[in-house]
């Protein structure tokens, strides 16, 4: 009789989420990495244990990072509608840029321009224009 077991991993928020599913007969599988359960036939890869020690996929919502770009976006409309100043106060606080000191270029030494160098006499050319010694 075949049994199924999931590989458990603990993610970086704490939750224990299955990373790999398989069948085995006999005796359960040695863990290589995280910890091996038996699970039930509907349980799929990426589902998390929830409080009541079963599984489910987690649910949507605003993660913490998401969060707080909210927030400052909101606070920011906040702070240009605010009667009574311009909407483009939030640009006028706003520090200048430094500009860095112009680097003085240095001069690159020019090489002298080669000249064409005309054939020791009219017999050693070819037709091809090469030099034959």
């Amino acid at each position: 009789m075949t049994q199924r077991y999931a590989t458990i991993n603990t993610d970086d928020d704490g939750h224990e989420v299955v990373s790999a599913i398989g069948e085995f007969e006999g005796a359960a599988p040695r863990a290589r990495l995280g910890r091996i359960e038996q699970v039930a036939p509907g349980v799929l890869i990426g589902m998390v244990r929830d409080a009541a020690g079963g599984f489910g996929f987690p649910q949507a919502g605003i993660a913490g990072r998401a969060a707080g770009l909210v927030v400052a976006r909101l606070r920011a409309r906040t702070v240009a509608a605010k009667p009574g100043k311009p909407a483009d106060a939030t640009q006028s606080r706003a520090r200048p840029k430094r500009r860095g000191k112009a680097k003085k270029r240095t001069a690159r030494a020019k090489k002298p321009a080669r000249s064409a160098k005309a054939p020791a006499s009219a017999g050693d050319v070819d037709a091809s224009g090469q030099v034959h010694d």
